[in-house]
């Protein structure tokens, strides 16, 4: 009996559905996913994933692991949000944003977006870095880069910021540190997920909307109990 209700994720993120497919509970506890409706009405399935501590877990999304299917429903939505911003251009957070990025763009009707990355390219300038953390990728010395060549497209434009999840707020903070720094006017930010309201205080300037949000979850002899006082508004 596997006791951690989560398991392999293989076959998560692939599919949307009119119901909560059979195996998995519809209210609390749950146990190894947890289904979050669209404003479609359609069915979302997101693996729950423990964090270090054990006691916790957290509901997932893995961009680039998603069906095509999935992510163009999720890009219909976060463009229907991030319309609302006006905004001149979609600037997209690494890596999992990117997934979303030229999509959102398309729907708007922008040629392009603008990508922030990871890597140092040998033609990079430090200025245009931010140091970040997030809670995926807690490892130190990480910088959110901008290529020198992409700054004309934002400089002094109204900008949207889209990634996949916010989660504690370290990236998104970071980006608007980034991109203010060089004079970009930052009216939003649109993700698929809030991943629980933690985020919220320290980028409490910072419009959020999102496709779905999901709690943290405390671990039971049961299955996995959603803590309300988490729980993240939408859109």
């Amino acid at each position: 009996m596997n006791e951690t209700y989560t398991e392999a994720t293989t076959g998560y993120w692939q599919e949307l559905t009119p119901d909560v497919p059979a195996r998995f509970p519809a209210a609390p506890p749950y146990r190894f996913g947890y289904p979050v409706t669209l404003p479609c009405g359609r069915i979302l399935v997101l693996p729950l994933r423990r964090l270090p501590d054990a006691e916790r877990a957290v509901a997932s999304l893995i961009a680039n692991q998603a069906s095509n299917l999935v992510i163009a429903a999720l890009a219909d939505h976060m463009a229907t949000q991030a319309r609302a911003f006006d905004a001149e251009i979609i600037v997209g957070l690494p890596t999992l944003g990117l997934a979303f990025a030229s999509q959102v763009a398309e729907r708007l009707g922008q040629p392009r977006f603008v990508p922030l990355g990871y890597s140092r390219k040998f033609w990079y300038e430090d200025t245009l870095s931010e140091p970040v953390t997030s809670i995926t990728s807690p490892e130190a010395g990480k910088k959110l880069r901008l290529d020198p060549n992409l700054l004309p497209l934002i400089e002094g434009r109204r900008v949207v910021v889209v990634d996949d999840a916010i989660s504690t707020g370290a990236t998104a903070i970071a980006a608007v540190r980034l991109l203010q720094r060089i004079g970009v006017d930052i009216v939003g930010m649109v993700v698929a997920m809030k991943q629980s309201n933690r985020w919220q205080a320290a980028t409490a300037a910072l419009p959020v909307r999102a496709v779905y949000g999901c709690p943290l979850f405390q671990r039971s002899d049961a299955g996995w109990m959603p803590l309300a006082e988490t729980q993240p508004a939408i859109p």
